[in-house]
């Protein structure tokens, strides 16, 4: 699995799109909603490779906060708003003291995140770290969401993930998980097969000159498990409250579920 994600690392952004239609952005921006980020907020996004979700997470707080500054500006006279406005600051001067740690096993995934951090003008609030889902570098308690992206199916061990999870959650801290699923529709299940088994690896040769690695993509999203089974095994890590919400028809699945 390594292997695969070094491989398709550079061109892994373009492949979503390619692949997806572009629609994984909408589950992206789905699972922020459910997440409802607020300030001081700390982000564990792991298998977070090149930023997706936590770069989702950062301007779904700046918005929040330029909202409430928004609010409070109207009582201010035209010359302190304008001196407000005027007044150099990062992008992410309202993040508030959230931050967000991707982490990720794949360096070469991490490296590409960090650059577009860079060129999308995230400068604080971001971590990088390399760690693995199965042993993360974290001390116990710490964070107060974990999310995984599309993520967890390329796990060795999804149980042992899933108590690492629990491990490093504060109490009250809440896990979300963004992967594909299972489709709810005969007929759309019988369309999806055939444009993932016989036009995602060609995509995949064509843009990323990969076919072997996009082949084991489509295989690893057939081979995990489906909503209710992933649900029970979440709950087997401790979880409690535990729910999904499917998105296109069970293509993919937000699981949510909390530290008590």
């Amino acid at each position: 699995v390594y292997g695969v994600f070094k491989n398709v690392a550079k061109n892994y952004d373009i492949m979503n799109d390619a692949m997806s239609l572009g629609i994984h952005r909408l589950w992206k921006d789905s699972l922020l909603d459910i997440m409802k980020p607020t300030p001081g907020t700390r982000l564990l996004d792991v298998a977070g490779g090149t930023g997706d979700i936590s770069f989702r997470f950062l301007e779904c707080l700046q918005r929040a906060s330029q909202r409430r500054a928004n609010a409070s500006s109207q009582n201010l006279t035209w010359e302190e708003i304008a001196g407000f406005y005027r007044a150099e600051r990062p992008r992410d001067w309202d993040a508030r003291g959230a931050v967000a740690v991707v982490c990720d096993i794949n360096k070469e995934m991490l490296r590409v995140g960090q650059k577009r951090a860079e060129q999308q003008g995230f400068s604080e609030g971001l971590m990088w770290v390399v760690g693995n889902a199965e042993e993360l570098p974290f001390a116990d308690s710490r964070f107060d969401i974990y999310s995984i992206a599309f993520g967890i199916r390329n796990v060795t061990h999804i149980s042992v993930a899933l108590e690492e999870a629990y491990r490093v959650l504060r109490p009250g801290g809440r896990f979300l998980c963004l992967e594909f699923s299972k489709v709810t529709n005969p007929i759309l299940q019988r369309l999806y097969d055939m444009y993932s088994f016989q036009v995602i690896p060609v995509l995949g040769e064509v843009i990323a000159k990969d076919w072997k690695s996009y082949q084991y993509l489509v295989e690893s999203i057939r081979q995990f498990p489906d909503q209710e089974v992933f649900k029970a095994m979440i709950e087997d890590a401790g979880f409690r409250h535990v729910t999904y919400r499917n998105l296109t028809n069970g293509i993919v699945a937000v699981h949510s579920g909390f530290k008590i």
